[in-house]
C-alpha cells in the first residue's frame, strides 16, 4: 500500500502524469457526483446546471488523453496545450458556475428561460409554444440543494477553479520536459 510520502514522491516524479491523472479522476468523480443526484436522488439540472457539464465532457477525455500521452513520449508542445485548454475551459467553468452561484442567491439576474416570474403564461396555446421554445421548468435562480450554505454550483466553482489550478501546474511542469 502506497503512504502520503510515496504519492508526493511519485508526484515530484512526473507532475505531468500527477496532473492529468488528478484532473481526470477528480473530474470524472464530479461528473458522477452530478448524475448521482440526477437520477438517484432525482434533483434535476437547470439549463445552466446543464452547461456547467460541458467543460467536464471536454476535460475528461483530454485529461485521459494527456495520462496516457505522459506514459507514451507525447512531445512537451502537445502536452502543454493539452494542459492549457482544460485550464481556460476550466476557468471558463469557473465563472458560468460564480454567475449561475449568484443567480441562486439573487445578486443578478438569470437567463429569460429558467428564471424570473412565471406570470405570463397566457392562454394553452401560449403554454406549449413557450414549452417548444425550452422554457425551463426547472428554475436557475432557486438551489434544488445546498450543504453548509453552499449550492452545487457554488461547489462547481471551487471544483472548476481547482481543476484549473491542476491543469496550469501540468502546463508548467510539462513545459520543462524534453
Amino acid at each position: 500500500m502506497l503512504t502520503m510520502i510515496d504519492h508526493l514522491t511519485l508526484a515530484r516524479k512526473d507532475p505531468p502524469l500527477t496532473a492529468a491523472a488528478a484532473i481526470a479522476v477528480i473530474g470524472a468523480l464530479g461528473i458522477a457526483t452530478v448524475y448521482f443526484f440526477q437520477y438517484v436522488l432525482l434533483i434535476l439540472p437547470c439549463p445552466l446546471c446543464l452547461d456547467q457539464r460541458i467543460a467536464f465532457y471536454f476535460s475528461i477525455p483530454l485529461a485521459a488523453l494527456l495520462w496516457l500521452g505522459t506514459q507514451y513520449g507525447a512531445s512537451r508542445k502537445v502536452l502543454l496545450l493539452g494542459f492549457l485548454a482544460i485550464m481556460l475551459a476550466m476557468l471558463w467553468n469557473t465563472g458560468l458556475s460564480a454567475y449561475h452561484a449568484g443567480v441562486e442567491w439573487k445578486w443578478w439576474p438569470g437567463p429569460n428561460d429558467c428564471s424570473g416570474p412565471i406570470n405570463k403564461f397566457g392562454n394553452a396555446q401560449d403554454i406549449m409554444s413557450q414549452l417548444q421554445n425550452r422554457i425551463s421548468l426547472i428554475r436557475c435562480d432557486e438551489a434544488a440543494w445546498r450543504f453548509l450554505g453552499i449550492s452545487l454550483a457554488g461547489y462547481d466553482v471551487l471544483l472548476s477553479f481547482f481543476l484549473a489550478v491542476v491543469a496550469a501546474w501540468g502546463a508548467w511542469s510539462s513545459r520543462a520536459r524534453g
